[in-house]
């Protein structure tokens, strides 16, 4: 053995792994607002397309619900759950704290609204003559999201749960709702006329 100590060395600072920084899921968000600005231009250059040929001077906003009323059972379940859902998910998005009863009895109803709105949309064909469109696609998604959405609230994990309910209420309310009001179909029709 030598009388010589071996140099000692500094412990090495632990440092903590960089956490990814997480999306944002706010509605408003800088993701969200360009998936919804994309649907609003489509939206938009496809009904001027649909409208090419139409003296458009003639058009006048009506309401006529004729339509919803001669309509079919899962269009009436459609359309009414489909408001309902829209109308709890702007009051649960409009700043209602999180966690409270109010908040998780008005959560239960959207659930079942947004449930009853997608399942009824399988019933319901027509944008793709008489075979299922890319809008079924969302609403397949809703009916696999859904429980996960309700999962997460369960497990209290909120950034999973916040980032499903807003998806859904964007795809599945926004850009579904958006594209139900295209010329020619009967949401167009309950509220125009040519």
């Amino acid at each position: 053995m030598s009388d010589a100590a071996a140099p000692t060395q500094a412990p090495a600072k632990f440092k903590f792994p960089r956490r990814p920084r997480p999306r944002d899921t706010r509605l408003t968000g800088p993701r969200n607002l360009v998936i919804l600005g994309t649907a609003l231009t489509a939206y938009v250059g496809i009904s001027w397309l649909s409208l090419q040929g139409v003296d458009l001077s003639t058009l006048r906003f009506e309401f006529d619900p004729s339509a919803l009323i001669t309509g079919t059972l899962a269009l009436q379940i459609h359309v009414t759950s489909a408001v309902a859902t829209f109308a709890i998910g702007l009051f649960l998005l409009s700043g209602l704290p999180k966690g409270t009863r109010v908040h998780k009895r008005l959560g239960w109803s959207w659930v079942v609204f947004m449930a009853l709105t997608a399942i009824s949309s399988f019933f319901l064909v027509g944008l793709n003559g008489n075979h299922m469109s890319w809008i079924h696609g969302l609403s397949a998604w809703t009916v696999i999201i859904l429980p996960f959405a309700v999962a997460a609230a369960r497990r209290h994990d909120v950034k999973a749960h916040a980032k499903h309910m807003r998806g859904m209420f964007l795809g599945g309310m926004l850009i579904a709702g958006l594209f139900s009001f295209l010329p020619g179909r009967i949401m167009w029709s309950m509220f125009f006329t040519i």
